[in-house]
């Protein structure tokens, strides 16, 4: 029995080798710069939108991630861009700005057999810091300073060359912050957006 294991945990090890082996004879890193477009949900928690309707407005942002191939089907995916000024909307109306960082981190599965065409899914976990958050109906209203939620990611690489490609990526993210008037909670802004990016990678 335990000649059976050790010969499965050298099989396994084996093959993981193998994939590893595989990834950095194509290429362990992967950097991607995409021109995103953020779409906010904007939902409404508590009582909110009685007192009044609190939107974030959607925008074009530029985002870079950098991805670790593990494996040649499994990386680490880290998103990043500088801090975003978001527009707040209360009634329709642009009442102030706020700045978001939202890096996130993902785990990714590529489909590597299709050719050039290379899809992928992941998942991870999301965390946004807000600053300059009191700027809100001249400093009347606020919103909390961080948010963290999960990810989820569908998207695809097409090679063009061994190193060049073209990105489309599309991403769910867990976002929401408390809204504050005269420091009391009044309720929840939901932003939950979806992001839509395209772009191009190199990976070396």
């Amino acid at each position: 029995m335990k000649n059976k294991i050790l010969v499965a945990a050298l099989a396994v090890a084996g093959l993981i080798s193998v994939n590893v082996a595989q990834a950095a004879e194509e290429g362990s890193f992967l950097v991607r710069a995409r021109a995103v477009n953020i779409s906010f949900d904007n939902g409404q928690a508590d009582n909110l939108q009685a007192t009044a309707l609190v939107e974030a407005k959607d925008r074009w942002i530029p985002e870079v991630d950098l991805s670790y191939f593990i494996t040649k089907n499994i990386a680490a995916e880290l998103v990043l861009t500088y801090p975003q000024t978001v527009d707040i909307k209360v009634n329709g109306v642009e009442r102030g700005k706020i700045k978001a960082l939202p890096p996130s981190l993902l785990v990714q599965y590529h489909f590597t057999e299709l050719g050039a065409f290379k899809p992928y899914v992941g998942a991870g976990l999301n965390y946004t810091i807000f600053t300059s958050r009191n700027n809100i109906l001249s400093g009347a209203a606020s919103v909390d300073s961080s948010s963290f939620g999960l990810v989820g990611q569908l998207g695809f690489d097409y090679a063009l060359t061994k190193n060049w490609l073209l990105n489309l990526d599309v991403k769910y993210i867990q976002m929401d912050t408390d809204v504050k008037v005269g420091g009391n909670k009044v309720g929840k802004l939901e932003l939950n957006p979806v992001t839509a990016g395209v772009g191009v990678g190199y990976r070396f």
